[in-house]
């Protein structure tokens, strides 16, 4: 990539004139936040039951004694040899995340369609700490619009992202992100959710690549990422 090397004079006014756009992002970042927190929530009139390490759960308890809950819905289905590398790059800058997340009364953790076992072996084969429950045997990836039967995929397109997108550019499993709230009573609502690359900034990795001088240096969106333990085999 070729940039004009200039002055240091003028790389300062290129650079005051950067920040003007950086700061109308961050405003724009506020007002989004914002209007995120205002959205109107739906009360959860279907209980679901997940597989955890400690037995079966259902959402409420997922919680673990807090009041909120954030779902990630990892790309991990029934029979899958490795989880999806996006979401495994995302999923590694959780851990250290969490004590604060915790502190804020805040759970997380990554729900997948693949049974516990398969979900257990590839936690420990990516050396992640975080709570990760299985959905297998329930309808909420299916509710929550991240797994597709061959039925709707053969239809031509499926529900997405909040909309209608082409089956050719779907999988049977698709990433997201949603977040719930339980009250004293133990009612819960769902809150919010995120598709596609709507979880994108939770990704520290890209923001920091996104100030390194090259960037992020892809031909399509993420085309560089790899599971962490699979760079120096990629390279070779």
């Amino acid at each position: 990539m070729d940039h004009p090397v200039v002055s240091q004079q003028e790389w300062l006014q290129a650079r005051k004139a950067l920040l003007q756009k950086e700061k109308e992002e961050t405003h724009l970042r506020d007002a989004v936040r914002a209007a995120r927190q205002a959205l109107p929530w739906v009360r959860m009139d279907k209980d679901y039951i997940f597989d955890t390490p400690s037995g079966k759960k259902s959402l409420g308890e997922l919680f673990d004694g807090r009041s909120q809950l954030i779902v990630y819905h990892f790309m991990l289905g029934p029979g899958w040899k490795a989880g999806c590398p996006g979401c495994s790059f995302l999923s590694d800058h959780i851990d250290g995340a969490l004590p604060h997340l915790n502190h804020h009364d805040v759970t997380w953790t990554a729900v997948s369609r693949a049974p516990m076992n398969e979900i257990a072996a590839y936690k420990k084969r990516m050396g992640w700490k975080f709570p990760w429950a299985s959905s297998a045997g329930s309808s909420f990836n299916h509710d929550f619009h991240v797994s597709f039967s061959k039925e709707e995929l053969a239809t031509g397109s499926v529900d997405y992202n909040f909309g209608r997108v082409a089956s050719d550019k779907a999988n049977d499993e698709l990433p997201g992100l949603s977040a719930f709230f339980k009250d004293k009573s133990g009612a819960i609502f769902h809150t919010y959710s995120s598709y596609a690359r709507g979880a994108e900034e939770i990704i520290g990795t890209l923001m920091i690549l996104d100030r390194a001088p090259l960037g992020r240096n892809e031909d399509s969106t993420m085309n560089f990422v790899r599971r962490h333990d699979e760079y120096e085999a990629a390279a070779e």
